[in-house]
C-alpha cells in the first residue's frame, strides 16, 4: 500500500547516474523533496516525464526555492547514466537496482510481479514527513504542477 500523507518517509541511500550517493536524510537537511518513481529508462512516457521534471528542477533553482526533485527507478546506474546523457538530463536519477526495488517497496509503489516501480510521487517536508502522495497507472503521463505547488507551499 502506498505511503500516505503524515507517514514518515523511509530513508534511503542509492547511487545516482553520476556515481554519487543519494541519501534522503542528507538532502532533507537543505530542502524539501519531490520524490518521483518511474518504471523504466528509455521508455517514451518516462522520458517525457523526466524531461519535464528536469525543466521544473531548473525553474525551482532559478526561484532559489529549497526544493529538490529526486527520481527513482529500478534501472542500474549505468543505464541511467546512458539515458541522462542521451536526453541531456542533469536531474538526480536514483538507481533502486539492488536490492531490487527496495526503496520502491518501502514507499509502497513496487510491482513485484513485473519487477518495476509504479508511477508514485511523494512530496516530503524537510522534517521527513510525507505531505502528499499519489500513484497513477503505468501508461499515464503525470502532470507535476500539483506536486511542485505543494512543495512551493512548504517553502512559505
Amino acid at each position: 500500500m502506498i505511503l500516505r500523507p503524515g507517514d514518515r518517509a523511509p530513508d534511503f541511500r542509492v547511487p545516482d547516474q553520476f556515481g554519487s550517493t543519494l541519501h534522503l536524510a542528507e538532502v532533507l537537511r537543505r530542502s524539501a523533496v519531490i520524490l518521483v518513481f518511474f518504471p523504466f529508462a528509455f521508455s517514451p512516457v518516462c522520458g517525457d516525464e523526466v524531461s519535464a521534471l528536469d525543466d521544473l528542477r531548473q525553474s525551482l533553482e532559478t526561484e532559489s526555492l529549497p526544493v529538490e526533485i529526486i527520481t527513482m527507478s529500478v534501472d542500474s546506474k549505468y543505464t541511467l547514466a546512458a539515458w541522462s546523457e542521451e536526453r541531456e538530463i542533469s536531474l538526480d536519477l536514483g538507481s533502486d537496482f539492488w536490492p531490487h526495488g527496495d526503496v520502491a517497496q518501502s514507499y509502497g509503489v513496487f510491482d513485484a510481479y513485473h519487477g518495476v516501480a509504479e508511477r508514485g510521487v511523494f512530496v516530503i517536508s524537510r522534517t521527513g514527513t510525507i505531505v502528499t502522495s499519489r500513484q497513477v497507472a503505468r501508461t499515464e503521463t503525470r502532470d507535476f504542477s500539483v506536486d511542485v505547488a505543494q512543495a512551493r507551499a512548504l517553502c512559505g
